[in-house]
């Protein structure tokens, strides 16, 4: 019996009376093989099935294989289930448990979803794009169309706020308990200073687990090649009674069949697992679990169009999801390499992915759906607006949505097929140009890890040929040929095209098509660097054989923000980019300030984003073209390089101050504003300009003035005024910029008699007041004068009378004559 089995009735009886329920559970409950099969026989349920997603292709394998099991079946009759390139269901099937992307596929064929009774999201806490936008989908087709269609999302660390703000007062069912407890124990790295090697300390821990324990291992690690590393490290001393078995995403089904399957009698097993182990599959004879406290994330860079993978402190939850893969069976053991302390300083949970992934597979998705604004959608968390504006961008680009935001004729073929739409761009227009079945063995090798792995260099076309069976077949797992033959098949279409192999300049012509904003350009020097159309960096390693070419299309990168390191790629010929892009090319007039000749340059450009395909420098080029490069010399060299003199900071000092105190009435002119808005104040004063000489002779303060109407003009010399009468009758400047300015500085003999201490914008902020000693040296600082001669003046005076006895020191500073000079000598 498993926990989850007591509250089953409960779960049962919530779903008759209501239609959506939130399951937490925690790991061990049996939440996702026991609920389905629970609800088989629930009277709502009449003849249609049961809908289950779970986050991986392994999970959903595992999970429908152990319940169709449990009713002496195989899959595939009672209990299905489907994955991108593996489906096992009949006319018989109740129970269909599917990855992610094949219930937006069956709700956009079908938003009824008039076949199922029920969808289940498993393990929703990990929070993937298409959990995400499932979730949001199929509550959407429940309010407006299915009003009964159950919906119970389960997960064993659910942070349950969020989801309540989308669903509503929605009925918790929670299971108490783990089955088994498990002890943790910390092992952290033994100093800051001497960090032992991540690999070696990830043996060492195993060694000690296999010493101390008894039972099989799950080692937790970041990615596969930590897995490969520490694997070759165990199987150096490894005693004959003991198995070592990788499991990660990139393995044939075989492999990860394997790893998940008990161990043989007598024997141990010390599987080395990605989070792919950290939910939904149960591992037969694990009873130590060792989480090396990482986990790898892939990041979306608006900025670039990029996706970098990067390695990180795994969240609390994740923690605790992993800690409970040891008591599943029977009472286990966790070891973290981390200290007790260092739990307290985790994340509680890992960021959703909408909050991180490329979102134009979605954006492409909700506009099939009718939605062409993120805010159209009621989301768990909504997908930041620099990543949908990136996202729409780009689908505007590969001509699948409209300037309304609707999607084109194009891309509903794109979206049709299933793949990133670069992809599907990649193999509708290669179906044009008579390489249709080129283009789909493309798209199926870069929606797969590397056929090739590290260190075989970025040629694409290498790859076609490996795929072809053309070279170093032998080299590669023939299962993973098989998976990408077999979606490479799928992906061609009826009018694929020759079968003959292509030159590689056609794979990059391809390749162009779904990454027109990764064309690179190599830039002088040995170095094989290139400027990409997106306007970024990107290299190649020296000795790769790409890196004599010319034009590349860079078809996998790191995402580095200075300089990303290109994985794959081929050639391109710049003949085809003038004809297949040429919608994109851009020609004009335009002017850069040259850095090495210290001129501006005028010139006639095509360009392709980014990056130039051809110019001429003009002889005779427009004033207007020269004002744009003197604005562009600027942006290059910065704000501070400008004629800025006291009054000019003074005036940006006094303004940003003013928009601070009164927030929406003044202009922003930060250093950031003004550089991005340099046309509108700088450009109408550089008519006349024709060399850098000449803008740093300008006077800067008509220009800044120039962002402010007459009124506000006059507002500011009112609420921020340059000088201030001190009680001697002098008129003292005030020093905005100074640190915590602004700034009054004045002997303290000319300040006697001021006991109220003025104020600024409109009275909101207060001078401070520098009081200085006859030498000039700061005496104190004080923005409440009257606290400071009632109580620092007395210590002041005791201290500076003797020091400065021809200067006037009296009991009562209030009653005082102010005065600059020494004392007043008595009239004869």
């Amino acid at each position: 019996m498993l926990p989850i089995d007591e509250i089953l009735p409960t779960l049962k009886q919530t779903l008759e009376s209501t239609t959506t329920a939130l399951l937490q559970a925690p790991p061990g409950a049996g939440k996702t093989t026991r609920v389905p099969l629970a609800l088989l026989d629930a009277p709502w349920r009449q003849d249609r099935k049961i809908l289950m997603l779970e986050p991986r292709r392994l999970a959903a394998r595992s999970a429908a294989r152990f319940m169709a099991n449990q009713l002496g079946e195989k899959p595939g009759q009672t209990v299905g289930y489907r994955t991108r390139l593996d489906t096992r269901v009949s006319g018989d099937t109740r129970i269909e448990v599917v990855t992610e992307g094949i219930l937006t596929r069956l709700i956009q064929n079908d938003p009824m979803l008039e076949d199922y009774a029920a969808v289940l999201f498993d393990e929703f806490h990990e929070r993937s794009l298409q959990a995400d936008l499932g979730l949001a989908l199929v509550r959407e087709s429940q309010q407006a169309l299915r009003e009964d269609l159950r919906l119970l999302v389960m997960s064993a660390t659910l942070d349950t706020a969020p989801i309540a703000r989308v669903l509503g007062d929605v009925p918790v069912v929670t299971s108490e308990g783990r089955m088994f407890p498990v002890d943790v124990l910390y092992r952290p790295s033994p100093s800051r200073d001497q960090r032992s090697r991540f690999d070696d300390r990830v043996v060492a821990v195993i060694r000690e687990a296999l010493a101390d324990q008894s039972g099989s291992l799950l080692v937790f690690l970041p990615g596969a090649g930590e897995i490969r590393r520490v694997e070759r490290q165990l199987r150096e001393w490894l005693p004959g009674n003991v198995i070592v078995a990788p499991l990660f995403g990139n393995l044939k089904s075989e492999e990860q069949d394997r790893a998940i399957s008990p161990a043989p009698e007598g024997i141990r097993k010390v599987v080395l697992a990605t989070a792919i182990a950290e939910t939904s599959l149960t591992i037969e004879g694990i009873r130590v679990v060792i989480d090396a406290g990482q986990q790898r994330r892939a990041v979306f860079d608006a900025n670039s169009g990029m996706t970098r993978l990067v390695t990180g402190r795994v969240s609390k939850a994740s923690a605790e999801q992993r800690k409970g893969r040891a008591g599943r069976v029977e009472p286990g053991v966790c070891y973290r390499l981390w200290s007790e302390s260092e739990q307290f300083g985790l994340a509680e949970f890992t960021p959703p992915e909408i909050q991180e992934a490329d979102l134009a597979p979605l954006v492409l998705e909700l506009s099939q759906w009718g939605a062409r604004n993120a805010d159209q959608v009621a989301w768990v968390d909504t997908p930041p607006s620099a990543h949908w504006n990136q996202a729409v961008t780009l689908l505007r680009w590969l001509d699948m949505l409209d300037e309304d935001g609707g999607i084109t004729e194009h891309g509903k073929q794109a979206r049709a097929l299933g793949v990133h739409p670069r992809l599907a761009h990649m193999i509708l227009r290669g179906r044009d140009l008579k390489l249709g079945l080129v283009a789909a063995e493309l798209a199926a090798l870069l929606e797969e890890r590397d056929l090739l792995g590290p260190g075989s260099g970025s040629d694409m076309h290498e790859r076609l040929r490996v795929l072809r069976g053309e070279s170093r077949q032998g080299q590669t797992d023939p299962a993973r040929l098989r998976s990408v033959r077999q979606s490479a098949k799928r992906l061609s279409g009826p009018d694929a095209g020759s079968g003959k192999m292509p030159t590689d300049v056609e794979v990059g012509r391809l390749l162009a098509q779904a990454y027109p904003d990764r064309i690179g350009r190599r830039r002088p020097g040995l170095v094989p660097r290139y400027q990409l159309s997106n306007g970024k960096g990107a290299a190649l390693r020296e000795d790769d054989a790409m890196a004599r070419q010319e034009w590349l299309v860079a078809a996998e990168l790191d995402g580095k923000s200075r300089e990303a390191t290109i994985y794959l790629a081929a050639p391109v010929d710049l003949r085809d980019l003038e004809q297949d892009l040429a919608g994109h090319i851009v020609e004009c007039e335009e002017a850069l300030w040259d850095e090495k000749r210290g001129t501006i340059i005028a010139r006639h450009v095509r360009r392709l984003g980014e990056l130039v395909l051809e110019q001429k420098e003009l002889a005779n080029p427009e004033p207007g073209l020269i004002q744009q490069g003197l604005m562009d010399a600027v942006r290059r060299k910065g704000l501070n390089s400008l004629p800025w003199t006291q009054a000019s900071k003074q005036w940006c000092a006094r303004v940003r101050m003013l928009a601070s105190a009164i927030p929406g009435e003044w202009p922003d002119v930060s250093e950031q504003a003004l550089l991005d808005t340099l046309e509108s104040w700088l450009g109408p004063f550089l008519p006349g300009l024709k060399r850098w000489a000449d803008l740093e002779k300008l006077n800067l303060l008509p220009a800044l003035n120039s962002l402010l109407d007459y009124p506000q003009q006059q507002k500011l010399a009112e609420l921020m005024p340059e000088t201030l009468t001190i009680p001697t009758g002098q008129h003292v400047s005030l020093d905005y910029t100074a640190d915590n300015g602004p700034v009054l500085a004045a002997k303290l003999q000319a300040l006697f008699g001021w006991t109220e201490t003025p104020k600024v914008a409109g009275g909101r902020i207060p001078v401070v007041i520098h009081l200085l000693s006859p030498a000039q040296r700061p005496l104190a600082v004080t923005a409440d004068l009257a606290s400071f001669w009632v109580n620092a003046y007395p210590e002041v005076r005791k201290d500076m009378r003797g020091r400065y006895p021809k200067h006037p020191w009296p009991e009562d500073p209030f009653t005082a004559e102010p005065q600059q000079g020494t004392k007043k000598r008595p009239a004869r």
